[in-house]
């Protein structure tokens, strides 16, 4: 096959982000992905202020998408709390939610309408090495591509740096999500919900956290996750304690069997950069491939396709500098570090945060005596969702930039 500048494994939001900026500024790409699009992914398909700011930087068209306008939360009492999207200066003041099978092919027509290489049907099962540094891959029906440079965006399973010795850290924090697809008249709403507090139809308290996000077409998401830090994670038949949760919703919203869509689908979600280093011979990883998911609120669109622009930027400079120079191996070793100092802090108190809801008892004093309080909810609301201007801003904005900058990088 045909040599590349760099091979990106991995067609999903980082994959096809970072495929995108390094075709867009001139480099040849070959991007891999091992499905046939469109295809379904298990994901909330929730897209925070975070995620949207990586689409309007990226030129994708999102008029025709389905906007909402902030969180609404359920917790410590029957009546919910309404949450705006905060206004700042570095984020839109609006949320999103689409399919991932509709926004990935989305990316991926970005990056081709830029000049990349995408090829399908290709899985990835091996690295091609010389001198220990990888070269290229080679796919389950013995192709091979070759690139000085490799980018594994495929997922937490990570094939790829499963096989250059990157394994995945079991002190950080992993979550489990399941999720399913209704009819149901609440699509008309435009708030995405949070349930921190889930009960089954006897009120029974049950672990984990819940969403409804509406969809467009008269379609909602409906999904829990639960962390590893709950005594029950392991233990639970998620799909039931899902089915448990929705019997005690109200009847005319629709989450009955007779208007599910689909299967529920189950997915894993690796937060804290759980695979490190993030960098190391010619490999680049991103998304969930390096465990870039927020243990604040399990999101990991934008950080994936932060992190594809950020790998974008490295492997552009690398190029610039002469590959295979020690000058072009120290700017790629530049990615890691950047991520560290953009989000290093953030998830470390994630880590913490983790550790704390992972018990009930802590979970009903935060619900019950927290959220009851404008200003520590408004507070809240910016550290979990990761929204908050780190260059200006109020108070609040301050002091979150002041604790991340404090806390040593996860």
């Amino acid at each position: 096959m045909g040599d590349a500048d760099v091979i990106v494994v991995g067609a999903g939001p980082g994959g096809a982000t970072a495929a995108a900026y390094l075709a867009q500024r001139g480099l040849s790409v070959t991007l891999l992905e091992k499905a046939q699009f469109p295809r379904e992914k298990v994901c909330g398909d929730g897209l925070t202020p975070r995620a949207v700011r990586q689409l309007l930087r990226l030129g994708v068209d999102t008029s025709t998408w389905k906007r909402n306008l902030g969180l609404r939360v359920y917790g410590g009492r029957v009546r919910p709390f309404e949450l705006p999207w905060p206004e700042l200066a570095e984020f839109p003041s609006f949320g999103l939610t689409r399919k991932r099978a509709d926004l990935d092919q989305a990316l991926a027509a970005k990056a081709v309408a830029a000049g990349a290489e995408f090829i399908q049907q290709a899985q990835v099962t091996a690295p091609i090495l010389a001198a220990d540094r990888i070269v290229g891959v080679r796919t389950a029906d013995g192709r091979e591509f070759r690139a000085p440079i490799t980018v594994a965006a495929d997922g937490n399973s990570s094939r790829l740096a499963t096989a250059m010795g990157l394994k995945v850290r079991a002190n950080r924090p992993m979550g489990v999500a399941v999720r399913a697809y209704f009819h149901s008249p609440r699509a008309a709403d435009d708030y995405m919900e949070s349930w921190l507090e889930m009960r089954d139809d006897k009120q029974n308290l049950l672990p984990g956290y819940g969403w409804i996000f509406a969809m467009s077409e008269g379609v909602c998401n409906v999904g829990l996750g639960m962390l590893n830090s709950s005594k029950a994670f392991g233990k639970t038949n998620y799909r039931q304690l899902l089915r448990s949760w929705l019997s005690s919703t109200p009847p005319e919203w629709g989450f009955a069997k007779d208007n599910q869509i689909g299967e529920i689908g189950s997915a894993a979600l690796p937060m804290s950069f759980n695979r490190q280093p993030a960098y190391s011979r010619g490999l680049l990883l991103v998304g969930d491939a390096g465990g870039m998911v927020s243990p604040f609120n399990g999101e990991g669109i934008g950080y994936a396709m932060e992190a594809g622009e950020f790998a974008a930027d490295a492997i552009v400079d690398a190029h610039a500098r002469g590959v295979g120079t020690q000058a072009a191996e120290r700017a790629l070793c530049g990615y890691a570090g950047r991520l560290k100092s953009e989000w290093g802090g953030y998830f470390r108190l994630g880590q913490v945060f983790v550790a704390l809801i992972g018990h009930p008892q802590v979970m009903r004093i935060c619900t019950r005596y927290g959220l009851p309080r404008p200003v520590l909810m408004r507070f809240t609301m910016k550290l979990l969702s990761h929204l908050f201007d780190t260059r200006s801003g109020d108070w609040m904005d301050k002091l979150l930039t002041a604790l991340t900058n404090l806390a040593p990088a996860a």
